[in-house]
């Protein structure tokens, strides 16, 4: 099992009708460095990043709506939702200054339109592979509607395991450039014994479901225009989401749309880059905070 760094704290905080669970490495900078993680996984798996830091940085993370050890919510999931919950939290959090926000894929995505509709909130930005979906049609919308109806319908599942060593087994699989050691810990952070035995994901099946609404990459750009923050937008040069997007996420496309952007590559890294290379996402993140 992997061995940590650097202490962790956790706190629970109440917002918008939910308790959520909040991962805290304390610092001596009094202004937090604030994470968010990505679909299907949760806060507390920053802690490999978090130990490549410098000891000085305070950071944050939150497991989202429904995911690890937050609250999950009676009805299903609407992606605005998440930058209502972060707009609370940060009122808690850090409520006198603008932040530092970092946010990995669907935690990316988040960050970078909230960073668009609160630009005053932010100081510096990093995405690590949060750029937005593939652009849709409207002729997607009516099998698209159908299927999410179908869905709550007949309600959607996570897998579930006979043990740890299973899930520990299919993950490293799934993403066989990280360590043994950190594959466990993610397993013990995704994962919760049922009363049978077996191993459950610390996740509302819920999220499974299909989005009704179809995205709109308009509409997120005309949002991420608008940021005023600097941006650090990382890629992993093995990672297939990056590959299928392709010239959507260029480096002159994304530079017309970003003010102020820097852009950079993780070698060896696919999308789990944060577990993968969390020395070489930390060393990017850290130069970009520190840059005038």
């Amino acid at each position: 099992m992997y061995r940590s760094l650097r202490p962790v704290q956790t706190e629970k905080l109440h917002a918008r009708g939910l308790t959520f669970h909040v991962y805290r490495w304390p610092g001596s900078d009094p202004d937090p460095l604030v994470l968010l993680h990505g679909w299907g996984d949760t806060g507390e798996t920053y802690q490999f990043l978090v130990d490549c830091f410098a000891a000085d940085r305070t950071c944050v993370a939150i497991d989202m709506r429904g995911f690890g050890r937050t609250q999950w919510p009676a009805d299903g999931y609407w992606f605005p939702d998440y930058l209502a919950d972060l707009d609370a939290l940060l009122d808690r959090l850090a409520p006198d200054a603008p932040i530092d926000l970092v946010g990995h894929s669907m935690g990316g995505n988040i960050a970078m339109l909230y960073a668009g509709v609160r630009p005053q909130r932010i100081r510096r930005l990093v995405s690590l592979e949060g750029f937005g979906m593939a652009r849709t049609t409207p002729d997607q919308a009516p099998a698209r509607y159908a299927e999410w109806l179908d869905e709550v319908k007949h309600g959607t599942e996570f897998a579930v395991y006979d043990n740890y060593e299973q899930l520990v087994r299919v993950l490293a699989r799934r993403n066989p450039r990280t360590p043994k050691d950190r594959v466990e810990f993610i397993a013990r952070s995704w994962g919760q014994t049922r009363g049978d035995g077996k191993v459950e994901l610390r996740a509302d099946p819920k999220h499974k479901r299909t989005n009704p609404v179809l995205y709109s990459r308009e509409q997120a750009e005309a949002c991420w225009s608008a940021i005023e923050a600097p941006l650090l937008f990382v890629v992993g040069d093995q990672s297939d989401l990056a590959k299928r997007l392709g010239d959507e996420i260029a480096e002159p496309r994304l530079r017309s749309i970003y003010r102020q952007l820097s852009f950079a590559t993780v070698n060896d890294a696919g999308h789990m880059m944060h577990h993968e290379r969390p020395d070489e996402v930390a060393a990017l993140i850290e130069e970009f905070l520190e840059s005038k």
